[in-house]
């Protein structure tokens, strides 16, 4: 097993993972900016280097300082964590090449899923569903409006290289094709230096569904379940609950066997996430019965993902540790030809932000108690007397509970909230009491638009 670890992130999940890196014996290492020297992860890890300033560029993307830090501390791996460097190719490639473990994909299945129209192709020749829409991009606006017409509006106007619910917009017809197509192309430069713009049907009635997958030492690749992500607000997610109370067992045989063909499509090894959209079609002819549904790739995140611990609670098994085990060339602490998912969990994302507009609040945490009890988890990134800087994400912890069932873990999940003490800092608990008691949400059969409706 690796016996040093540098955790090359901060927060919640740099804390969850210098927690199973000392219960496994392993040492370690976290890398922090200035800003984040008194947090938690900081003080917990066996070891803690200062990078930079507060700006991520100068200290979280700074691979230069990552590296020394790696050095002078004897580190044998590093873990990403999700964000920052996660999925940066020439990242995982530089580690490498460095004499470093790397807790993660291969660089050449990041870069392969790192573009959404080369992701598409692949997988489409992998025989993964994927929705109509563009195999290049569209060069242009007479392209762009040459390939709406041909797939038919609505259409979603993409950034290639863009991921986490930006670079995106809806276009239903010519007039507003125009407009999105120039304003994603800018935002698209801007932000990831790369203006490549797919276009593809847009559905308006989906759902998120994505699909655990974990890339073996041994070559194997396989699935452990899915997720329910349709709890958003500006396509960014706020809660998720596995298994999704949308999925039957026929299109959950289904769905998880295209995510291992999409893994196996790139050669993947450790933990990544399979996304997809959920469809819902017509009922049949009688009329009888629940409609069926249809399920669309969208992406796949070639990292750990925020949500993994739901998924940890139905299978009973730990994300991070199966990534370290595999990143050693080791096999599964489980036998995969044995996983069964047991109950249900449900994950609330505790931001600091406006309940109501979802704008951040960052401050200084005056009161911090977690609630606890059978089927709660806190995976948090703060205690109290911490500040929430304005200068990263406004994740300040996640609240995971499990359950018998659906409805037990939601009861849980009320209680939890209720019990959460915190103070300081704008939060958005009062929006999880109220979705908590939300008719649509407690039925099972909501979409992504249930946020908007709520407000």
């Amino acid at each position: 097993m690796i016996e040093s670890l540098l955790v090359a992130n901060r927060g919640e999940i740099a804390r969850r993972i210098i927690r199973t890196a000392r219960r496994l014996g392993i040492r370690a290492i976290a890398v922090h900016s200035e800003a984040d020297a008194g947090l938690p992860f900081v003080t917990e890890a066996d070891e803690a280097v200062c990078v930079g300033p507060a700006n991520p560029a100068q200290s979280y993307r700074n691979v230069e300082a990552i590296l020394a830090a790696a050095k002078s501390t004897g580190a044998q791996a590093i873990h990403p964590g999700y964000g920052f460097l996660s999925e940066n190719a020439d990242f995982a490639r530089t580690v490498e090449a460095s004499g470093l473990i790397w807790v993660g994909p291969g660089a050449d299945a990041i870069t392969a899923m790192g573009d959404k129209i080369n992701a598409r192709n692949l997988m489409a020749a992998a025989g993964v569903p994927v929705a109509p829409g563009t195999t290049d991009p569209a060069a242009d606006l007479d392209a762009a409006v040459v390939a709406a017409a041909e797939i038919g509006y609505p259409v979603m106007v993409k950034a290639a290289a863009g991921g986490g619910g930006m670079g995106m917009g809806v276009a239903t017809e010519e007039a507003a094709l125009r407009t999105e197509y120039d304003k994603v192309r800018s935002f698209a430069e801007r932000m990831f230096g790369d203006g490549s713009v797919l276009i593809e049907r847009y559905f308006p009635r989906v759902r998120h569904v994505e699909v655990q997958i974990l890339g073996l030492a041994d070559g194997r690749v396989i699935a452990l379940g899915e997720r329910e992500c349709s709890v958003q607000r500006r396509n960014q997610k706020l809660v998720e609950e596995s298994p999704s109370p949308a999925v039957s067992p026929e299109l959950r045989e289904r769905i998880l066997a295209a995510a291992v063909r999409a893994g196996e499509a790139v050669g993947y090894r450790n933990a990544g996430t399979v996304e997809c959209l959920l469809v819902p079609r017509q009922r049949d002819a009688s009329g009888d019965g629940p409609a069926s549904e249809e399920f669309y790739f969208l992406e796949m995140n070639t990292r750990l993902q925020v949500e993994h611990p739901v998924t940890e609670l139905v299978y009973g098994v730990d994300l991070v540790e199966e990534q370290l085990r595999v990143a050693a060339g080791l096999a599964p602490t489980f036998d995969p030809d044995a996983l069964a998912p047991r109950g249900h969990a449900i994950e609330l994302r505790i931001n600091a932000e406006d309940p109501k507009r979802f704008l951040p609040g960052p401050g200084v945490i005056k009161t911090w108690v977690e609630p606890t009890g059978e089927g709660v988890r806190v995976d948090s990134g703060y205690v109290e007397g911490n500040t929430v800087t304005p200068f990263y994400d406004s994740l300040m912890a996640k609240l995971i509970v499990n359950g018998a069932t659906r409805a037990e873990a939601i009861e849980r999940a009320k209680a939890a909230v209720a019990a959460f003490q915190l103070a300081g800092p704008k939060n958005n608990l009062p929006f999880f009491a109220e979705l908590l008691e939300n008719e649509e949400f407690l039925s099972g059969d909501y979409d992504t638009a249930i946020v908007t409706r709520m407000r």
